[in-house]
């Protein structure tokens, strides 16, 4: 069980993430998390870099799709200047807003990722899912009440797979 929290790769940053190299690897869509993911869970914009990585994604004709816990009122502002697809009240780590996503992308499982911040909504849910994970580093290191919980979580789960070797990186 405790291995559908491990991801499959972990980044720093989704800049560490880049089209060409997903392409190679026959990648044509992602589902990403949007707070500390993104952008800081209390930032309601997207940064010039972040719109950067948005466009390079596109340009390489790789789908994105925004999912989030948050509500809709916060995913909206975010995704709608993006022009890009998103769900909101996901419910993560459950694994609907996972498999619409894809649906709605039109992809096999195998032509997607699942980018995420958490161990147990994103890694968890997209693992549940049946995709491809990258974990990277939260952009800010606070959290909303629910989310600090999480970490709290996360941390020991972390340290106890780095005991038994199976992760060779720490946040």
């Amino acid at each position: 069980m405790l291995k559908k929290f491990l991801p499959n790769e972990h980044v720093e940053t989704i800049f560490d993430i880049h089209p060409a190299l997903l392409r190679k690897k026959g990648i044509k869509g992602i589902i990403t998390d949007l707070d500390n993911t993104l952008v800081a869970w209390d930032v309601k914009d997207a940064t010039p870099e972040v719109i950067q990585w948005f466009e390079q994604m596109k340009e390489q004709d790789i789908k994105v799709t925004i999912i989030s816990n948050n509500k809709q009122e916060r995913v909206k502002l975010f995704s709608e200047p993006l022009d890009t697809p998103f769900v909101f009240s996901a419910r993560k780590p459950l694994s609907q807003a996972f498999k619409s996503a894809a649906k709605e992308m039109k992809l096999n499982k195998e032509e997607i990722v699942v980018i995420g911040d958490q161990l147990l909504t994103d890694v968890l849910g997209g693992n549940f899912a049946g995709f491809h994970t990258i974990l990277v580093v939260p952009i800010v290191q606070t959290d909303g009440k629910i989310t600090r919980i999480n970490r709290k979580i996360e941390r020991r789960i972390l340290s106890y797979m780095n005991k038994k070797g199976k992760i060779s990186w720490e946040e």
